[in-house]
């Protein structure tokens, strides 16, 4: 569970980064205070024989319908930090998973692979920092453009990375 934690941790604190909208200290407050929170939130409900059980409690998502996620704005309370300078596409879905961490920004559009672990964990941490920086990039190049489900369907679409079998996104 810390891996995968510790992967969309990061995720997300790159996508603030990039944002540019809050101080480097301010961001670290906040990556501390999250991490604590999805850990308080994942424990007991986290199965690694069976990855998919409890997948929509683990989700963190953020849309026009839902609005901002509960454990963003736990961690934005404790860290004194405006959820809108968090800078986060108004639309992401991300499944926190036993040995995988996948994404989707906009509601139209295909998830992809953000880290998936294979038991070595100096692989895992060079590989899970280059995929990381990857989704990202696949990220920020179409909420900065301003795509979203709310435009047509001409949405440009990230070229995915095809989650593991194990990946199996529950729709709310």
């Amino acid at each position: 569970m810390k891996k995968e934690i510790a992967a969309v941790v990061f995720f997300i604190k790159r996508l603030i980064k990039k944002a540019e909208k809050l101080e480097m200290e301010k961001v670290e407050h906040f990556v501390e205070r999250l991490t604590v929170a999805l850990q308080e939130k994942y424990r007991g409900h986290w199965y690694p024989d069976n990855p998919s059980k409890g997948q929509a409690f683990r989700c963190i998502r953020v849309n026009r319908f839902q609005g901002e996620d509960s454990e963003l704005l736990r961690a934005c309370h404790e860290s004194r930090v405006h959820y809108r300078d968090l800078g986060l596409p108004r639309e992401l879905t991300l499944w926190v998973d036993p040995g995988e961490v996948c994404c989707r920004y906009g509601e139209r559009n295909l998830a992809f692979t953000v880290a998936s672990f294979s038991g070595d964990d100096e692989d895992d941490k060079e590989n899970v920092t280059k995929k990381v920086t990857s989704a990202v990039e696949k990220v920020t190049s179409d909420y900065h453009s301003g795509s979203s489900s709310d435009e047509d369907s001409s949405n440009r679409e990230a070229q995915p990375t095809p989650p593991s079998p194990t990946f199996n996104p529950v729709t709310r």
